[in-house]
């Protein structure tokens, strides 16, 4: 553990020494390494794992770590090594995320030797991205837009990495380096670690700042691919990357502030080692927390500091970063529309989808009314359409029904109902925490949910161990497991959009069926 504890300190000490720093004043930092002013690691199991937490009292939009323009890994800054330049040159077709890529794997080939080694031993061992979804992850998803975009991310990565392998050959990296799963590693690193640079549209990877965990901006806004981080930026003026407070961290919500000595337990390990027989640029990762030297002690009133990337979807968070929020303001569930229902109004088919709290979107709402309009009456009423307003009791309750019976038909339409996920979940829950049942717990998992469990089983090569009766879960097999817990999590939150939003337009129809029959009771009364 102390060696452990050492790669972390001294990563932090090299940071510093790039000119790295959380502190509002670096001349007069009270640290030797470039957190603790402002900000410390910690290990947050609910958010994400390893984050920073405040050290102290912020103040929303306060510069909270400054990143030096040296310090980020850049094809700018990697390309400085000549021999890397001349081969990469010789290859104009290459994207720049393609040539970003293949000097993190140069970089990662070079090992202790690389100046950015204290960095690299840093990043996580694998990703959950869609792209490295297996094809039994991909099925799993049911939904048909989900599947399509696991599909295409893997087929992407598959194309870029084709398209790289003779400049990574001709740069002589080790074997294990020209696999399709290490530039999966290193295709995910961009994906989900880059940070929105105005040089190069590949973007940087960031020390230090890249320890942030995301969080959902409070309000909607525009999301740009080119300008991904909401609470930072590069700053001209001063020739670095700049993050802020996004939020106000009162007296008592942060962590308390470390004290001298600190120790760093249980940090996240990167290093190059074989993995089943097969060698992988691999990273061991395990609880990161700040301890003060002699009290051991964790610090419980710790507040991590998010920031956000911008407005994603649950399924957009999944492809380009590997993961999902429970509560996504921002989640959409799109169902498929008749071909009336997008010509009746002018609105982008993009804007027309279900709201994460299962009510229809403004422009979604918009179209049925139009919709349920007849067409030579629609133009006379489209101003009051697009303006939100409801144009009748009666079409209002036909858009409402159309809603929740189509919405009711895509959920008849997958192999599973939202209360077999739930129990899916609870399974896979169990699988995780107890990694090696006996041979009749697993029978009993077949019994209770048969068919896409002996699927995973299968698709994962089950080994049933000896006189034990044993399974025996390789390190590929737990790694598929958390995807395919993933998989579960954003279909069951799919399908109870489309379950609240049933609900929702339920509730509308019976309430103005009721404010209808009120006028006919008076009248007969």
């Amino acid at each position: 553990m102390g060696g452990e504890a050492g790669n972390l300190e001294t990563f932090l000490k090299w940071a510093s020494q790039l000119g790295i720093s959380d502190s509002t004043n670096p001349l007069q930092s009270t640290t030797a390494l470039c957190l603790g002013n402002s900000l410390f690691v910690s290990h947050f199991p609910d958010a994400g794992g390893r984050g920073l937490a405040a050290a102290r009292e912020l103040r929303k939009g306060e510069l909270i770590l400054r990143v030096p323009k040296s310090a980020l890994m850049t094809r700018e800054s990697l390309l400085t090594d000549q021999k890397l330049a001349i081969s990469v040159n010789g290859y104009s077709h290459l994207s720049s995320t393609q040539i970003l890529a293949v000097c993190l794997l140069a970089e990662i080939d070079k090992g202790k030797a690389s100046m950015w080694y204290p960095y690299l031993v840093q990043l996580p061992r694998s990703y959950n991205i869609l792209a490295s979804f297996t094809w039994f992850e991909t099925q799993a998803l049911q939904v048909e837009d989900a599947v399509w975009a696991a599909e295409k991310a893997r087929s992407k990565a598959e194309l870029d990495w084709k398209e790289s392998v003779p400049v990574m050959k001709e740069l002589e990296l080790r074997p294990q380096l020209l696999t399709f799963k290490s530039w999966l590693w290193a295709s995910a690193t961009i994906s989900s670690r880059t940070l929105h640079i105005p040089w190069d549209d590949a973007g940087c990877l960031c020390p230090v700042g890249d320890f942030f965990n995301y969080a959902a901006p409070e309000e909607a806004m525009p999301c740009s691919e080119d300008l991904r981080l909401t609470d930072g930026g590069y700053e001209e003026d001063i020739s670095a990357y700049c993050f802020y407070a996004r939020k106000s961290y009162k007296i008592g919500e942060q962590v308390e502030p470390p004290t001298k000595c600190l120790k760093l337990v249980q940090p996240y390990l990167c290093q190059l080692e074989e993995n089943e027989g097969e060698n992988s640029v691999e990273v061991h990762k395990s609880s990161c927390l700040l301890v003060g030297l002699g009290e051991k002690r964790a610090f419980q009133t710790r507040r991590e500091v998010l920031l956000s990337y911008g407005t994603y979807t649950n399924l957009e968070l999944l492809e380009h970063y590997g993961f999902i929020l429970d509560m996504n303001p921002n989640d959409k569930a799109f169902i498929e529309l008749d071909a009336e229902i997008c010509s009746s109004s002018s609105w982008s088919k993009d804007t027309l989808y279900i709201q994460q709290d299962g009510k229809p979107s403004f422009t979604l709402l918009s179209a049925l009314r139009l919709w349920a309009t007849p067409p030579n009456q629609r133009k006379s009423v489209a101003h009051y359409a697009y303006s939100g307003s409801q144009l009748s009791a009666e079409n209002e309750m036909s858009a409402m029904r159309w809603m929740a019976k189509n919405c009711q038909i895509l959920l008849n339409k997958f192999p599973t109902k939202v209360e077999d996920d739930d129990l899916l979940l609870h399974i896979i829950d169990k699988m995780q925490n107890f990694p090696l049942p006996k041979e009749v717990e697993y029978e009993q998992m077949m019994l209770a949910f048969g068919g896409e469990v002996g699927a995973f089983f299968e698709a994962n090569g089950l080994q049933k161990g000896g006189s034990g009766g044993d399974i025996t879960f390789s390190r590929k097999m737990i790694r598929s497991i958390e995807r395919w817990k993933l998989v579960v999590q954003w279909r069951l939150r799919y399908k109870k959009i489309l379950v609240d939003c049933i609900s929702y337009c339920t509730e509308v129809v019976d309430f103005l069926s009721s404010e209808n029959l009120l006028p006919n009771r008076s009248n007969n009364t």
